[in-house]
């Protein structure tokens, strides 16, 4: 089977967000589809450079739309998130066109992405849609602190951190990181958020924060099938573009991807709760 990429737009409400779509040539119409957003700290990163997850996440099966969504500080929260929600709900409405009209609707992301669709998962379960079968976490941006053991590890902090940085300009001011949408870490409710994929790895300055998250959507009776690579493999940067290294480890989390649909596929359509949101 070959992968295929295609650059077009979808729909937000408020304007067109440009998105490249990954499909294997041989995938049925029942494949799930992924809505899948980019890292770079919230300030870099493009359908160009970060073209690795998305490409993994086709070869296991999954029909992918990554999306060019607005980088800060010249759109700090939650301008991001606004367009990246009207995007799903357009994936949502026209499934059919990119997948099939049966096909599970998920969310991926890694790093800053990582962040965004966990936010994403959040405003879907409060604002009553679109559903969502599953999210995938990948090294995720969650805790604004940067206080964990794994980022004191790896010797980055507030002055010079690239992580420290992309918060700041994301969210513009202190006072923003109590929301949940802004810092899913901070969210008080997690019950009701779909089916959880959390991947980090033992070199990953984000992996307290993965591991932390996870274990509380567990308690909070969330499905998680939760995997830690093992190192090295240069995680946030590899997955971004931005570092250059052996790549591994891209065969372990393309079967992770797998099982995980298949999890999915093997899944009852769940109805949840909701309580409404503003942001």
């Amino acid at each position: 089977m070959t992968t295929q990429c295609k650059d077009t737009a979808i729909e937000t409400g408020t304007g067109d967000l440009p998105v490249r779509v990954y499909r294997d040539s041989a995938l049925p119409r029942s494949a799930p589809l992924v809505f899948h957003l980019h890292g770079g700290a919230f300030c870099s990163g493009t359908l160009q450079t970060c073209d690795i997850v998305p490409e993994l996440l086709a070869e296991a099966g999954a029909v992918v739309v990554s999306a060019d969504y607005p980088l800060a500080p010249g759109h700090r929260f939650p301008d991001a998130l606004r367009a990246l929600f009207g995007g799903l709900r357009t994936l949502r409405r026209t499934r059919a066109h990119w997948a099939g009209r049966l096909s599970r609707l998920l969310v991926a992301g890694e790093e800053a992405g990582g962040n965004l669709a966990a936010s994403l998962a959040l405003m879907a379960r409060d604002q009553r849609g679109p559903e969502l079968a599953g999210q995938i976490l990948l090294s995720p941006m969650l805790d604004p602190c940067l206080g964990t053991t794994s980022i004191r590890s790896a010797d980055v902090g507030p002055a010079g951190c690239k992580w420290s940085d992309g918060w700041q300009n994301y969210l513009g001011s202190p006072d923003k990181a109590a929301h949940p949408y802004a810092a899913p870490s901070q969210s008080s409710r997690l019950v009701g958020l779909p089916s959880t994929l959390m991947v980090t790895a033992q070199d990953d300055p984000m992996r307290d924060e993965s591991l932390s998250y996870a274990g509380r959507l567990r308690k909070s009776g969330v499905a998680v099938r939760e995997h830690v690579l093992s190192a090295p493999t240069a995680w946030p940067g590899s997955l971004c573009g931005d570092v250059a290294a052996p790549r591994d480890w891209t065969a372990d989390l393309r079967g992770q991807f797998k099982q995980f649909f298949a999890d999915i596929a093997a899944t009852p359509r769940r109805s949840a709760s909701h309580q409404l949101v503003e942001v």
